[in-house]
């Protein structure tokens, strides 16, 4: 079975809105896929991700010059991954990829058969995924290297999200709020809030296809929002 091109298990080619539809995922721990809601099956051919990292956990890389810590890659962007032997248990982030050319797969065996796949993804721009002790195997092909992510890790969140940008976690990389995205057209824009990083089916607190102009309140308790082919959205509150 090829890296991309299958269908995420458990995903309905719908869009949810929780109470109403069903279809996609995102969950730290657990089983689903995400994208968009239309049409979910990966299908972008293979890509090629940077070789920064060696294997996993190859720690946190400096300038030999200034001294300075870059990012911690903890494996690199293509490969398949043996869980407990080549990468740990946990929730790991990739940044910058382009075009949805980036695919990740967790799976519970390395049969490549369609019923070994527990989540799967293609990603424009940034993914979180939490890879839980049970997993078996983890493949990504053409993302940008992986680098583990501290659960108590701060930042200054942003007021803008690239429509765009992926998969965003709530209080470090966006702030909680109302936000309007404007100007979409041919439900190309998916939006997604989920409560982990799993990208299992029951990970979703909604989700829905736009055309046109869409608004969305994230939750102070919401633990990540993704935006695929959106317009970018404004902080309305």
């Amino acid at each position: 079975m090829g890296a991309k091109g299958k269908i995420a298990l458990g995903v309905v080619v719908s869009v949810v809105v929780i109470g109403a539809v069903s279809a996609n995922a995102g969950d730290d721990g657990g089983s689903g896929s995400g994208g968009k809601g239309k049409d979910s099956a990966a299908s972008a051919e293979r890509g090629s991700g940077t070789k920064s990292g060696t294997k996993a956990d190859a720690g946190t890389k400096k300038d030999a010059k200034a001294g300075k810590a870059e990012k911690k890659v903890a494996f690199q962007g293509d490969g398949d991954f043996q869980v407990g032997t080549d990468i740990k248990p946990g929730t790991y982030r990739t940044t910058g990829n382009t075009d949805s050319l980036c695919y990740w797969e967790r799976a519970k065996d390395a049969s490549g058969e369609m019923d070994s796949i527990l989540a799967n993804d293609n990603v424009s721009g940034t993914s979180y995924v939490t890879i839980p002790a049970g997993d078996k195997l983890f493949k990504s092909s053409g993302c940008k290297d992986w680098e583990a992510v501290d659960a108590k890790a701060t930042g200054t969140p942003a007021a803008l999200i690239k429509g765009d940008g992926g998969m965003h976690r709530i209080g470090v990389d966006i702030a909680p709020g109302t936000y309007k995205s404007t100007g979409n057209t041919d439900d190309l824009c998916y939006w997604e809030r989920t409560k982990d990083a799993s990208h299992a089916l029951e990970s979703i607190l909604a989700n829905n296809n736009v055309s046109g102009t869409a608004v969305v309140t994230v939750a102070a308790g919401d633990a990540y929002f993704k935006t695929t082919g959106c317009k970018d959205w404004k902080k309305t509150g």
